[in-house]
């Protein structure tokens, strides 16, 4: 057992010390709280354990309290504490997502057997989302990270370690390279039970930044007619998504750095300080330690930011990666539009292959819509790229032909090698030349 595997809500401090008492001879670490608002500090990403609260309580009471926990934090088991009149009220809130009740008086032999249970339904919930995790490590982010180069596995591996961990990341990349799905695989990944926010900070007028961040309460300014929750409050026990935070002004990068820096905010017109469980991913298309030498952003807010960083790449340094994307993208477009995905044109590779892409993938994305539906794909550059090598090319449209006919095919070669016109071994070998041996296709 860890030092702490219960949380414990009771008011009355005698049941507390015996419940904590026997627990702790049964080897199992609990601690206790008179409050729900007491207890709240303890409800972090990091306790994964079961949450005993007396249905009684000052303020916020222990049925409210569980039907909270079972929307926000399901895998929770909560035990309710009852008196003699509350039976039919836990038993209403066991139908609702309570794991079980413990009438008063009760002996500490059964207290200790209602939390193994509830623990053991812990233990089995943090393998099945471990397993979530792995499976979505292994397949889900080669379906969302398209892309078989070399900074592409390199990026996959580094969100598959980093997801893992707490840390603040700062994402930089040119526009159109993916960042915030790069922010959202981060979060799926992370296995946090909040939701993921985004804001763009380039599109947040000045006026309305402290409501939108931070909330307010009722009568903060004219027109407050109710309380609104803000942004970071709500992205607590999840992600906050920060996209193009050099854009934020000097003013607003102060109030930002003050409640990364504690966790803590107040509303906006409120004086309670609310701590927030939260994780921070910002992303630039600019160089943040260039922008705070010239004194456009807070180098003190850069440092707090910049604890992890990820760099895209741009899709012109992965050439390779071109065909595949481009018929990933067709493909995606023919099921949106309910229409047949056309075969891919060597021309058009080739003239994909020499386009700059100063729009990346975004840009390639637009391309394979304007493709699927006829149009002109518009390719003409004013200045174009640095040749590709022939062989390179030939490669990469061979290996997104070989890739399309096995999908196609099931994987089965012999259909594969006569869609394509080759022989068997033919194929074979050339699998094994372009490392397509062994990847899920």
């Amino acid at each position: 057992m860890t030092s702490t595997d219960v949380l414990l809500i009771e008011d009355d401090p005698d049941v507390m010390l015996g419940c904590i008492q026997a627990l702790a001879l049964a080897g199992i670490g609990a601690h206790g709280e008179e409050s729900v608002e007491a207890a709240r500090g303890w409800l972090t990403d990091d306790f994964d354990g079961v949450l005993i609260s007396d249905i009684r309580l000052p303020g916020m009471d222990g049925l409210t309290f569980m039907r909270e926990q079972v929307a926000t934090a399901p895998h929770r088991p909560v035990i309710l504490i009852t008196g003699h009149g509350d039976i039919a009220m836990a038993v209403q809130a066991m139908r609702d997502g309570a794991w079980d009740f413990i009438e008063k008086p009760f002996l500490s032999p059964h207290l200790v057997e209602v939390v193994k249970r509830a623990l053991e339904k812990c233990r089995l919930s943090r393998e099945v989302r471990a397993l979530r995790r792995q499976v979505a490590a292994q397949s889900g982010l080669a379906t969302r990270l398209i892309g078989n180069t070399e900074p592409m596995t390199r990026l996959r591996k580094q969100i598959e370690h980093i997801s893992k961990t707490a840390a603040d990341v700062l994402i930089q990349g040119e526009t159109g390279t993916g960042k915030e799905l790069v922010a959202r695989c981060l979060h799926d990944l992370s296995g946090r039970s909040g939701p993921f926010v985004a804001l763009n900070c380039a599109g947040l007028p000045e006026t309305l930044f402290d409501s939108e961040m931070f909330g307010h309460e009722v009568g903060a300014f004219s027109g407050a007619s109710k309380r609104r929750i803000g942004k970071i409050e709500y992205a607590d026990n999840g992600t906050l998504f920060l996209d193009e935070i050099e854009s934020m002004p000097l003013s607003f990068q102060v109030k930002l750095l003050r409640v990364l820096q504690e966790r803590t905010l107040e509303r906006l017109g409120g004086n309670q300080s609310i701590a927030v469980n939260f994780r921070v991913i910002a992303a630039t298309k600019e160089d943040l330690m260039a922008a705070s030498d010239a004194g456009r952003f807070r180098r003190d807010l850069y440092y707090r930011l910049n604890v992890v960083a990820l760099r895209l790449p741009t899709l012109k340094s992965r050439r390779e990666d071109i065909p595949l994307l481009f018929d990933h993208f067709v493909r995606q477009f023919a099921l949106r539009h309910n229409c047949e995905a056309p075969a891919p044109d060597a021309r058009v590779m080739a003239d994909l292959m020499l386009h700059d892409w100063p729009g990346n993938v975004r840009e390639l994305r637009n391309m394979a819509e304007r493709y699927l539906l006829g149009l002109d794909l518009q390719l003409d550059d004013e200045s174009p790229a640095k040749p590709v090598p022939l062989a390179e090319a030939v490669d990469a449209f061979e290996r997104m032909l070989i890739e399309q006919a096995l999908r196609q095919h099931g994987g089965n070669l012999s259909r594969a090698a006569e869609a394509l016109s080759v022989a068997r071994t033919t194929l074979h070998d050339k699998i094994r030349k372009l490392g397509l041996d062994g990847k899920a296709l």
